[in-house]
């Protein structure tokens, strides 16, 4: 049985990594995780896993910049060179980083170092500080690891021209599509419990109200609609949420623009609604536009990033450059004014979303662990 330590934020384990970890369990491996606090998930990680895998508390802090960081590069270092390990797989930007430098004795010794790319802080259109700061540091560890495996296209090109022996690319992190696809819900019902018309065309974000997520886009262009019928939920929290609501007001569309907050009920959302939008300025992949894909729903989203590997434009959805308010509004009205359109998009996204499910991702994830195909 190969001995493997998987480090990542709390936050990564339980949101993303915990369904891979019982597969590895289960498929050859003997799973360990260092993992950092920044979320405060460890109770709900260790009740997760339940006995699945031992996690190893690390003092890293999201921040590159936290001085203390070095008592997280202690943790790993000594978690790291306390045993062998056959395989260390990490995640994330400074845990990627603080790891692959903890390994470097390690890999000496003949471990194995895999880091997973979730969407680097470089890209097109990114802030000159982010290439300044994220690219030369990425580049330079990228000689500390054995593999790289990047989420989608974009990233894949980019770590391609750097220095790891492999470059690897799989489809997502892993969904649980039949999750999505099987939703007993009361349509009008739930509209009545949102506040939604029955008869209205309901579009829905997932995401923090956060810059980044840009629902201020999806605001002006459902103004420059002038579709009354037009409702707009929003489902999370965030810095953002004055700033909006007062963006809605000004637009005379306050009582169009819904803010749902923390929600646990999304797929039945999902299953009520006719759109789902997705205009973040930058994704790695957009999980919550796969499952709105996996509910069935068309998407109508910005093409940056991971998004553009699964959206093609007029096939799989309707894209526009993040800030193109225009272009997003014409993408309602295309959307509204054509439900043909919106059967055959949904059609379509049928066909590709099966890759991205957690069945298929996390045999390819076993099968690059042992350094497979």
């Amino acid at each position: 049985m190969k001995k493997l330590l998987l480090t990542c934020t709390d936050l990564m384990a339980i949101q993303f990594l915990v369904p891979h970890i019982r597969y590895l369990s289960q498929n050859g491996f003997s799973v360990e995780l260092a993992c950092s606090d920044v979320g405060g998930r460890l109770g709900d990680l260790h009740k997760a896993l339940d006995g699945i895998a031992p996690i190893h508390t690390v003092r890293l802090v999201r921040s590159p910049f936290s001085l203390g960081n070095r008592k997280g590069y202690g943790d790993l270092k000594k978690i790291i060179d306390g045993e062998h390990w056959d395989i260390i797989w990490t995640n994330e930007p400074v845990m990627g980083v603080m790891t692959r430098l903890a390994a470097r004795s390690a890999r000496r010794h003949g471990t194995k170092v895999v880091y997973m790319v979730h969407g680097f802080h470089f890209y097109k259109g990114a802030p000159k500080k982010n290439w300044l700061l994220y690219y030369p540091v990425e580049k330079y560890c990228s000689r500390l690891c054995d593999m790289i495996i990047t989420i989608n296209e974009e990233d894949y090109r980019m770590a391609k021209t750097f220095h790891a022996g492999r470059v690897e690319k799989i489809d997502g992190i892993g969904l649980d599509t039949e999750k999505f696809k099987l939703c007993n819900v009361n349509r009008a019902k739930k509209r009545e419990e949102l506040g939604i018309p029955e008869d209205a065309f309901f579009i829905v974000s997932v995401g923090e109200l956060q810059h980044r997520k840009n629902h201020e886009v999806l605001i002006r262009a459902i103004g420059k609609t002038a579709i009354k019928n037009i409702h707009y939920g929003i489902c999370g929290r965030g810095e953002l949420f004055d700033e909006l609501q007062t963006l809605a007001n000004q637009l005379k569309i306050q009582m169009q623009v819904h803010f749902f907050g923390y929600r646990d009920d999304i797929i039945e959302i999902l299953h009520c609604a006719d759109l789902y939008a997705h205009p973040s300025m930058r994704e790695g992949l957009g999980i919550a536009a796969l499952e709105a894909m996996a509910s069935g729903l068309p998407l109508l989203t910005s093409n940056v990033g991971g998004i553009s590997d699964y959206v093609k434009n007029g096939v799989t959805g309707l894209s526009y450059c993040y800030n193109d308010v225009n272009g997003f509004s014409e993408g309602l009205r295309r959307y509204y004014d054509n439900p043909q359109l919106r059967q055959q998009i949904v059609e379509n996204e049928f066909k590709i979303i099966q890759k991205y499910d957690i069945r298929k991702v996390e045999r390819k994830v076993c099968s690059l662990m042992n350094m497979g195909g």
